[in-house]
Formats: structure tokens, sequence, C-alpha cells
């Protein structure tokens, strides 16, 4: 799992300028005259400010006193003694990027309430007021913000999908005419604005930020106010839900040629690009990813002589790379990710053939459909930093002169997910000054040796795995090796580091993401390492090795791990209770383990848990629910262990409960009611194979998005349930409930006939109902039919009778069709012979009769034991039918030569006795010889009129 910080190269210094310029401003430096205290009026103000607002932190814990200058976020102008600054912007870090990620510090670093209070207006000379990245839960921009006329800077922003303010943008804040600074971004379109008429008043404006906020109300209108800032130097427009129609070809006048920085990612823009935008010369950065450009934009670009950075992220950019000019020189940022580009990339590069010295340190062209081998003329970029090529189809190796011309420039190589192939160069160890190095899902071979990494001091992320079946073999010489870096992130899948627990991984103290995955890790975890590492590390996956022995018993000393995958190893022993106490923890997942005992009773201390799994082991016991369960719980997994009990009762709190696997185990009791009525977001139902018994329950039909249910090997009784046909998720054939995150264990399923293991990522995409093995009885109600996105429906070994639905054939997508060992009887409905998907169909050991339906899939199922144990059925691949001939069966070859022997006797003297009975009379007697003749007139007539009339109607049908 990757999380990455990022930090705009451009506006950052645009921003400090800003504060730079309001500092000065509003003379918080040094004055010859300094006021120790602040005005009485506006410390109330605050006071009253202070009083509606949430701080389970105690951030504002120093508000006190009658020296509010000297309050946290607060700040005053040091001459008249006014305050100038509110700054309570939630700073806490949400990446990895400062690697001190503390759930229980998240949760309460917010400031929040419902309202902001008006008393904010006897702050007069505020110039200064940021209140982002906090929950204010859902509340307005206030109208009143419009008349803190003296306001330079005001920020509402939000960096995480937090329901900070909502609504319509309130047209006051086109007073705020001094305004130099706006940010208005969120992530979830809570905000919107049907104009921004608004916005031409703030002539002053040189930052602004609408990102997420919905503008697709506001037709082209939105440019022309834009078009009204003549001092606008940045404008952040990305994911406003801005169309094409809205974004014209070209403008008379354009006013805003300051603009540096142009950001319209992320919208639904699908045409050409606008000629006007080539008219903003001062341009230094552009991002216009996300939607679905066409049309010469590089060509026209290049034109732009002061271009810095140039980002065409999904833009939908098709063909060749265009050629560029010499002006290609000055671009320090080129991101063309996401795109389809014809052919190589050596056109591209010639553009930089005649530059002195080009000035490009960042080139991105991740999932540009890109195919060749790695040219070496990619080492013309001498001042390249990062190189992003993930995600194409390069093959070979990489250039021994690109590695040596960037040694010294080089901090980001990304090859992961093409056909590389070969073994690594060891030369990729003179690259100085990397960071980040990944290697992963390619088809390298070979070793991993010291050479590989002797100058790499500066390496802080590192990831390799081949695809090919031998893995990448870490061939060390000196087995106490230190290497000479200290990694934040390891991922390395499908190669050799063990056996044990090498020194040079021990020595890593610093990881804060370990994936080490079939690696060849064997015997216990050295607890020391765990130890080193426990404060920041937030990813611990070491699945599919040896590992043995007990879990770590000192798992309290993790306080911020968020996932824990110990899977497929040979772990024994308990789960020790000290694994609760890591309050932090998203996803457990322990499965395919030796473990055994009861699970913690303690685990209601998981505030944010979301995964448990711990399927295919030997634990016992009830599942504990007397201290709560988790009510942040997504999927639980308990399968082909010997637990007991009943249903917890406690999980009709899992209010997100989408996945439920509890079988394989010794349930009993009936399925409990809260499945349906208080819990309605269950997509998959497994609990198979228990001792659960009653009937199957109505309130199952209340689960909307249910498309696995599996009740097999248990001891239900009773009818199927006619409501089945409120499955609304097994009514259609699309699938888009998914949350989808989960994406690196497998689930156990039966599907066509065997048991079958798929990874969590595609089980959205099985439809299954199970439930076979039971004492049901009854006919199969007839609504089952409109099922028609079910691939697998298994009713076998009940007590079932009746006819079969006659509207099967209604169930199009049907693969896998099994009503073996019921009562079943009258025919089989000809609809079945309309599933084209069909390859699993059993209906043996029934009371069918009558004609096997025929046609489509139906003639390539031709195992006679689908149909077995049916007396009264006939028809392919069984005998014929009666009405199809006397002879039931083939004869004997030397039965059907004597039959054949027979056969012309008979026939030649039948000839001989017939031809002289009739002829011979004829001869004799003149009498029957004139009504024979007479007879055979009149048959002739009536057949040349048959035939005559059967032509007349053919003609008349064409």
């Amino acid at each position: 799992m990757d999380i990455y910080v990022y930090f705009n190269p451009i506006s950052r210094p645009i921003l400090d300028f800003l504060i730079l310029l309001f500092l000065a401003s509003s003379c918080l430096n040094n004055s010859s005259v300094v006021v120790e205290s602040c005005m009485e009026e506006e410390r109330r103000a605050l006071l009253s400010f202070k009083q509606d607002l949430s701080d389970p932190s105690g951030k504002l814990s120093s508000w006190a006193g009658h020296e509010c200058c000297q309050w946290t976020g607060i700040s005053c102008n040091n001459r008249t003694g006014h305050v100038a600054m509110v700054d309570l912007r939630n700073t806490y870090p949400y990446t990895t990027g400062d690697y001190q990620w503390n759930t229980t510090e998240y949760l309460q670093s917010f400031l929040g309430g419902k309202l902001i209070n008006p008393s904010l207006l006897g702050l007069k000379h505020l110039s200064y007021l940021d209140l982002s990245s906090n929950d204010f839960q859902g509340i307005h921009i206030p109208k009143f913000i419009g008349e803190l006329t003296s306001l330079r800077y005001l920020n509402f922003s939000s960096t995480q999908s937090l329901n900070s303010v909502v609504g319509e943008i309130p047209s006051s804040l086109g007073n705020l005419s001094n305004l130099n600074y706006l940010d208005l971004s969120l992530y979830n379109y809570s905000l919107s604005s049907k104009n921004l008429n608004w916005l031409s008043h703030l002539s002053s404006l040189k930052y602004l930020n609408l990102r997420g906020v919905n503008l697709s109300s506001t037709g082209v209108s939105w440019l022309h106010e834009v078009n009204m800032l003549p001092s606008l130097l940045e404008l952040h427009l990305s994911s406003c839900k801005i169309g094409g129609n809205q974004l014209p070809l070209s403008m008379p006048t354009i006013n805003f040629t300051s603009l540096l920085v142009l950001d319209m990612s992320g919208n639904s823009i699908n045409f050409s690009y606008p000629k006007w935008m080539f008219n903003l010369t001062s341009l230094t950065k552009v991002d216009l990813s996300g939607n679905s450009f066409s049309g010469p934009f590089l060509d026209e670009f290049v034109r732009l002589k002061s271009l810095e950075h140039l980002d065409l992220q999904s833009v939908g950019l098709k063909g060749q790379f265009p050629k560029f000019s010499g002006n290609l020189c000055r671009l320090k940022s080129l991101s063309l990710a996401s795109n389809q580009i014809d052919g190589g990339i050596e056109e591209f590069l010639s553009g930089f053939s005649n530059c002195s010295f080009n000035r490009m340190e960042s080139l991105d062209l991740d999932g540009c459909g890109l195919v060749g081998k790695l040219p070496s003329s990619l080492g013309m970029l001498r001042s390249l930093q990062h190189l992003q090529l993930s995600n194409n189809s390069f093959w070979g190796s990489i250039p021994e002169f690109i590695i040596s011309n960037l040694s010294s420039s080089l901090k980001t190589l990304d090859l992961y997910d093409n056909i590389f192939n070969g073994s690594i160069p060891q030369s990729l160890g003179k690259l100085s000054q990397l960071l980040r190095l990944d290697l992963s899902y390619n088809s390298w071979e070979g070793n991993l040796t010291e050479a590989h990494f002797i100058n790499l001091t500066k390496l802080e992320s590192f990831a390799v795995s081949t695809t090919q079946h031998v893995p990448i073999i870490f061939n060390l010489i000196d087995y106490e090796w230190i290497p000479p870096f200290k990694l934040h992130r390891i991922v390395m899948h499908n190669c050799r580091v063990g056996p044990g627990f090498p020194i040079w991984l021990q020595s890593q103290t610093k990881l804060v993401l370990v994936s080490l995955e079939n690696t060849g890790l064997s015997g216990a975890i050295p607890e020391e390492w765990l130890f080193k590492i426990s404060s920041h590390i937030l990813w611990l996956d070491l699945s599919s090795n040896q590992i043995s022995g007990k879990l770590p018993f000192r798992f309290n000393s993790f306080q911020n791990l968020r996932s824990i995958i110990l899977s497929h190893n040979q772990f024994d022993g308990t789960i020790p209770s000290s694994i609760c106490s890591i309050q932090s923890l998203y996803e457990l997942i322990l499965n395919n383990n030796q473990l055994s005992g009861e699970f913690p009773k303690e685990w209601s201390l998981w505030s944010r848990i979301a995964i448990v799994d711990v399927s295919n082991n030997n634990m016992s016991g009830n599942i504990p629910s007397s201290m709560g369960i988790p009510s942040s719980l997504y999927m639980l997994k308990t399968d082909n262990n010997h637990f007991s009990g009943e249903i917890p009762s406690a999980l009709q709190n899992c209010s997100f409960l989408e996945r439920l696997y509890l079988g394989g185990n010794k349930f009993t009791g009936s399925i409990p009611s809260w499945i349906g009525s208080k819990v309605s977001t269950i997509t998959v139902l497994q609990l198979q194979s228990n001792s659960l018994s009653g009937h199957i329950p109505h309130h199952l039909c209340s689960l909307p998005f249910l498309h696995i249910l599996d009740l097999s090997h248990n001891r239900f009784s009773g009818t199927i349930p006619n409501c089945l046909n409120k499955l609304t998720s097994l009514i259609h054939s699309s699938y888009w409930h998914l949350i989808g995150f989960i994406d690196i264990e497998v689930t156990t399923v039966t599907v066509k006939g065997r048991v079958s293991e798929y990874l969590e990522k595609n089980v959205w995409f099985l439809t299954i109902i199970d439930f076979s093995h039971n004492d049901l009885e009854g006919e199969i109600p007839e609504e089952i039919s409109s099922l028609v996105g079910l691939a697998t429906l298994n009713l076998s070994i009940n007590q079932l009778s009746g006819n079969i639905p006659s509207r099967i054939g209604n169930l199009r997508l049907l693969e896998t069709f099994d009503l073996s060992q019921n009562q079943l009887s009258g025919q089989i409905p000809q609809s079945l012979a309309s599933l084209t998907f069909l390859s699993h169909l059993n209906l043996s050991c029934n009371k069918l009769t009558g004609r096997i339906p025929s046609g489509n899939q139906l003639q390539t199922l031709d195992d006679s034991s689908i149909y077995e144990g049916n007396p009264s059925l006939c028809g392919f691949p069984l005998s014929k039918c009666p009405e199809d001939g006397d002879h039931m069966h083939e004869p004997h070859e030397d039965e059907a030569d004597d039959e054949k022997l027979g056969l012309y006797t008979s026939a030649v003297l039948g000839f001989i006795i017939g031809f002289w009975s009739v002829c011979g009379t004829l001869i004799l007697k003149k009498s029957w010889r004139y009504a024979y003749f007479q007879f055979f007139y009149h048959i002739k007539e009536k057949v040349a009129l048959a035939i005559a009339l059967k032509v007349a109607r053919l003609e008349a049908r064409q």
C-alpha cells in the first residue's frame, strides 16, 4: 500500500510570498511601538467564538486571561494591538510523510461545532482567518464573513473527506475587496456555486482554490468572472464538474495574464484546447489531468516560452508524441500519465537534442501504453530527478548510459509493472541521490548483491518483485552485511530473502511499511527488531513464508500499526490479548496458520478495525461478544475453525458489516433476525457447514446488496422463501456497490460443483445462492426466476417437490444449476435450453418425466449422469423417447446382420408374390384392367392439383 505526500513545487513559494505580504502589511514584525495587551472587546469576541467550538484535544486551553495576543492561533498587530490573525487550521500530519500517525490524536485533533459565532465581527481589523481541515459538521459558510472587509487571507479548505462546510458559497464574499488569498477547496462536492458573479469584485485576489466545488451550474460565466482578476497568480479548479460546454474555445480579451499556475484537472472537458489559454504567457505550471482533451495541445504549448511545468495526466491524448521545438528545453516537469500514446518516446526525446542545457526535472509517463526498450537518449536529461515509467510495456534492461548520466541527479526511478527482463544491472548502485526505487512486477531474473546498493545511502523506499516462477535471490557475500541506507518502505514479493531473518533486514529500524510476501523467511520473528520499528510502523505484511512459533506478545508497543498480515505461515498457539491494545488497527489477517484457543475478548478496544480474518486455523470457543464487537467491522472471516455457540447478537451493532464468513464451524441455533432487519449492508453471507437449524427467514430478503448467500450443509427445514426476488443485487447483471479495497486474500466458494478460491477483490463478481444439503421441502418458488443476475443456484440434496419453475430460462447468466437428489416431478422446462452460459447442470435422482429439452448449450452437456435417477426421462443424452421409434436400443452387430438377411428375403418373396398376383389377374380379366388404370388416372389428377397449390402458396409467401 503506497501512501504519498504531495507538495506543490510552484505554489509553495507563492504561498510563502502571500503570507509574508500579509505579515508585512499587518505590521506583525518589528515596530517602534509595542502594545502588550489586546483590546478587551476583541478578547470577549474570541471567547464567545470559542464557546460554540468543540475542542477534544484542548487546543484552545490557552484561551484564558487577558493577554489574548498570546493565545494559541492568535496574532496581533504589534503597533495597534488589534487582533490581526486567527489561525486555527488543523495541522495534524495526515500522511506517513511525518511518520507520526496516531489514531487517538487524529480523532481529537479537529476543532468542530455546528456554528461559527458571529462574534468574529468584533475583530474589525482581522486580516487573516484560517479554519481549514477541521470538522464543522456540515455548516454553511456564514454570510457575515463578507463583513470582515479587512480580510486578506481566508481559508475554509479541507484536506480530508470531512463535512466541513456545505451548501452555496455566499455571494457576500464579493465584499472582501482586499482579499489576496481564498481557499475553499474540498474533496466531496459539498460546496457549490450557481454563479461566480461575486468573484469579479475581488480585484486584489492572487490565489483562488475551489477544488471540489460543484460549478456545473455556472455555464461559461465562471471564466468571464475569473477573467476579471488581473492580479491572479494561481487558479485551482480541479474536480469542479466543469463540462466541455463550459469552456469557450476563444475569448475576445484576456485580463488575467499574470497567471502562473492553472489547475483544471479531474473535470469533464472533452474537446480541443481553447486558444485563449496559449495567451497566458506567464504560466509556469499547467495541470489538465483527468479530462479528455484532444487536438494539437503540445504543438501549441511549446509557444509558451516561460513554461516550467506541464501535466497532461489522464487527458485522453491519443496518437504519437508530437514533435517539440527547442522551447522544450525550458520545461521542468512534464506528466502525460494515464494516456494512450502510440509508438515509442524517441521522437519526443529528440526535442531535447538541440538543448544546450535542459531544465527537465520530472518526467511522468505512467500508464501511457508505451512499448519497447528504453532509449539511451533519456540520459540527455541530465537534470532529471523523477522518472516514472510504470504501467507500460517496456522490456529489455535499463541502459547503462541512462544510469551513468543521471547518477548525480535521479531521486525517483519507478519501473513498476512493465515487462523488463534479464538481470537487474549492478550499476544502479551508482545512483547516489536515489530516494525511491521501484522495480516490482517485472520479469527479472538472477541475483541481487551488495553492489546493487553500494552508493544508495539516501534510499528510503525500495520495491522489487518478479513475475517469473524462479524468484530473485538475495545473494549476499557477507552474511553480516549492513546496508548503507535506512529504509522507510520495503516491498519484496517472490524473492529469496531468507532463510531466517537476515542481519541486513534487522538493521532496518526506521521502517514504516513492510511487505515481504513469499520471501522464504523462516523461524521466529526477532522480537528486538519488532520492538525497534514498533513506534512508527503502519503496515506489516509477512504473508506466505515459513515463519513459525508464537505470535509476538509485545503488541502493546505498536501504537500506530494499521495492518497486520501474517497469513499463510506456521504460527501456533493463541492470539495474544495485547494485540487488542493497538487502537489504530484497521486490518488483522492471520488466516492459514495453526492458531488455536479462543479469540481475545478485548477486541472491543479496536475503534477502527474493519477486517478480521482468522480463517483456516484451529481456533475454538464462542465468538466473544460480552464486551461488544467493534462497530467499525466491515469483514469478519472465521471459516474453517472450531467455533461454536450461536451467531453473536453483538454483530448487529456493526452498521458497516458487508462480508460475514462463518462457514466450516460448529455454530448452532437459527439465523438471527438482525441480519436484514438491523444490518442491511451485507453483500456476502456464508454460513455453510455448521449445525444451524430452523427455517430460512424472510428477513434475508431485506439485504439489497447480497450477492453470495451460502447456507449449505446445515439443518434448515421448511420452504424456500418466496421473497427472493427482493434481492435487488441479483435481479441486475451490473455490480456497483462494492467498496473494493481488499485484494490480498482469498475466499473459498463452491462453483461449478467444485471448491474454488477467489481473490477478495473479485468476490463481488460472484453471484451465488446455495441451499444444498439441508431438509428443505415444498416447491421451488417461481419468484426465483427473477434473479437474472444469478450465476450459481444449488438446491441439491433436499426434499423439494413439485415442478421446476417454467421461467427458469430467465436466469440468462446462470452457469451452475444443481437440483439433484430431491423429489421434483413433471417435465424439464423447455426454457432451460435458452441458457447459453450453462456449464454445470445436475438434475439427477428426482422424479422428472418426459423429453429432455434440446438445443443451444444443452447439446454440449452430453453426460448422461446429469439426468440419471429419473426413470421416466428420455431423449439426448439418454435413450430415445417412445414416439421417436419402437426400437429403444441399438441392436448387436450379429443381430443386425441376421435381421438384414431376413428383411431382404421377405422383400424379394413379397415382390414376386405380389407382382404376379396383381399383374396375372390384370392380364386375365379385362374389366379389372380398365378399373385399375381409371383409378391411377384420378390419383394423378389429385397429385398434380396438390403440387400446383403448394407452389402457389410458396410463391405468395415470397
